[in-house]
């Protein structure tokens, strides 16, 4: 690939106006407050792009496009049912509890609600959560500059992220924010042109089908096993993604993108920055619509890939393969941005995916600063300091979050999609915290010890389920059988959901039945934490389409369209 001055002088530009926005807010920079939460002073149509952008990284862009070129357009139940209706679950019920109580993060409303060591189970494994979720951007972002620059693996990854690391020391979570909204538009206009000319030489929407056809067919699956997202899931075997209907919804639809959109603080930080409840409501279900338009842009590309590899002879795109034979799933777009792209649109296009890994990897060190600082360096190591202190150690955890992070990166060149391992963590750590959640505000009677042992229990459950399975063709190690393989399962997704529900159904459990053998906290320290508890926020004055509810249900109307579209 060859990348003139033209491009070079965009790459450049973009990378300067981000470390600008950091230098510029570093003087509003001046509590605690201000560098984790953005002092609760941003509108929310701002938070509402920043909601969707945190979530929208190097792992989104590239792992997205990798699932569509892997699984087909089943990939976009991870948006149709595994993100919008957990996103109006969230608007609707759950951020009346996160912003009303004034926790300062995630942990903080457990031990609001349940006690303090279930805070600090949580924020321990939500710490390691985050730094394995930045490595994923990291290892991304290397392959990445890697590919279309021909820079190392190793020299790729620490550019990265001293950038990231420079801006987020500087401006905290508002420097974030605001880098997050122009992520999101460079993210559309960079992309928007590559589904274009790729739809075009694919021949459209129906030529595109009739070559994933082909790609079905070679692959052992049906004719319409890539291209129609639920006529496949009667059974593992029928599709790519080696699921059932139970499984994908219980265990995606449910479990999954529950536990990560109303459990994991990375986006919840976002919303609890808006300047008021019900802008911080009205955050997840702004974020809702541009997010339910998304496969078009992120998970078509890899569609594209995919077929146009299978008859290589009309286009001239292949896509390569690891040295194991397999075909390297995570280099799809990256590839076709290379394939399609003049020069100057090049520059664009490589632009917007490193806007992806930026708002990725700092949407998870900025969660990562905060729990950190308040959820133990505040609660077990030092407490007591002055506000500057825990200012100065926020700046620090922001240091040595990504020095993990750097490690991270390098357990993830183990997979040949980074989906596969991102949802294998948030199998481990936002499924069994969902049950918690789940319980905890909707169950009067759920106990910190029940919540507690629950949490212990789910994830333990989770170890076990992953050591004692494998997906086909895989080694014993990283993607599970170390405890030997007594099921084998299609592919690693299909491990991934069925983790998630054995974590939360063993979570929920353990929970309802130690609580009913524990004593309850009395009814009147539960209000604004338990929703039967709680009074409703008064909507009187709101027209109906800045109400949370209003908006829900025109949300979910039109995701059940694209389902059925795509049927």
């Amino acid at each position: 690939m060859h990348l003139t001055s033209i491009d070079w002088v965009i790459m450049v530009v973009y990378f300067s106006f981000v470390l600008g926005i950091g230098i510029a807010l570093k003087r509003y920079m001046k509590t605690s407050t201000d560098f984790f939460l953005s002092g609760r002073s941003i509108p929310a149509w701002i938070t509402g792009l920043a909601f969707i952008s945190a979530n929208l990284g190097a792992q989104e862009v590239i792992g997205m496009g990798a699932s569509g070129a892997k699984y087909g357009i089943a990939t976009s139940h991870f948006y149709w049912i595994g993100a919008i209706p957990a996103m109006v679950f969230v608007g609707v019920f759950m951020m009346p509890f996160y912003y009303g109580s004034r926790a300062r993060s995630v942990p903080e409303y457990l031990k609001l609600r349940f006690d303090e060591k279930t805070r600090g189970l949580n924020g321990i494994s939500f710490a390691v959560m985050t730094v394995f979720s930045s490595g994923i951007s990291l290892y991304a972002m290397g392959k990445l500059l890697g590919t279309l620059l021909g820079w190392s693996f190793n020299v790729s990854v620490l550019v990265s992220a001293v950038i990231v690391l420079a801006y987020v020391f500087l401006g905290g979570l508002t420097s974030a924010i605001y880098n997050e909204v122009l992520q999101f538009f460079l993210i559309v206009f960079g992309f928007a042109p590559l589904v274009f000319l790729g739809l075009k030489d694919a021949g459209g929407w129906t030529g595109l089908q009739s070559r994933l056809s082909t790609v079905a067919t070679a692959s052992g699956f049906g004719s319409g096993a890539w291209s129609e997202s639920w006529r496949y899931m009667g059974q593992p075997s029928s599709n790519p993604m080696g699921v059932e209907w139970f499984g994908l919804a219980m265990g995606l639809g449910f479990v999954l993108s529950f536990g990560y959109w109303c459990t994991d603080f990375l986006v919840v930080q976002r919303a609890m920055a808006a300047d008021s409840m019900s802008a911080a409501r009205r955050t997840p279900l702004i974020a809702a619509v541009p997010k339910m338009f998304f496969p078009f842009l992120v998970i078509l590309p890899g569609m594209i890939a995919i077929a146009l590899t299978y008859q290589a002879g009309s286009s001239g795109f292949v896509l390569p393969k690891k040295l194991d034979g397999t075909f390297d799933y995570d280099l799809a777009i990256p590839m076709m941005l290379g394939h399609y792209f003049p020069t100057g649109m090049l520059g664009i296009g490589l632009t917007a995916l490193m806007a992806s890994f930026m708002s990725g990897m700092a949407g998870n060190v900025t969660a990562f600063n905060t729990v950190w600082t308040y959820d133990i360096y505040q609660s077990y190591i030092k407490r007591g300091a002055s506000d500057q202190h825990y200012l100065w150690m926020g700046r620090m955890a922001t240091v040595f979050g990504i020095a993990i992070s750097v490690a991270a990166a390098y357990v993830a060149t183990r997979f040949n999609n980074i989906m596969d391992m991102l949802q294998l963590v948030f199998a481990f750590v936002n499924a069994p915290l969902f049950a918690t959640f789940l319980l905890g505000m909707f169950w009067k009677r759920a106990t910190g010890h029940g919540a507690f042992l629950g949490l212990l229990s789910g994830t333990t459950a989770a170890a076990l389920h992953h050591g004692f399975t494998l997906p086909a063709n895989a080694v014993v190690g990283v993607k599970g059988g170390w405890f030997g393989a007594l099921h084998v399962y299609p592919s690693e997704m299909a491990q991934n959901f069925w983790t998630a529900i054995f974590a939360w159904t063993t979570c929920f459990v353990i929970t309802i039945v130690v609580s009913i053998m524990t004593k309850p906290r009395a009814e009147n320290e539960l209000a604004g934490l338990v929703y039967s508890l709680t009074e409703r926020p008064k909507q009187d004055r709101e027209v109906w389409y800045r109400r949370p509810a209003a908006l829900g249900v025109v949300v979910l109307i039109m995701t059940l369209v694209l389902n059925l579209l795509f049927w």
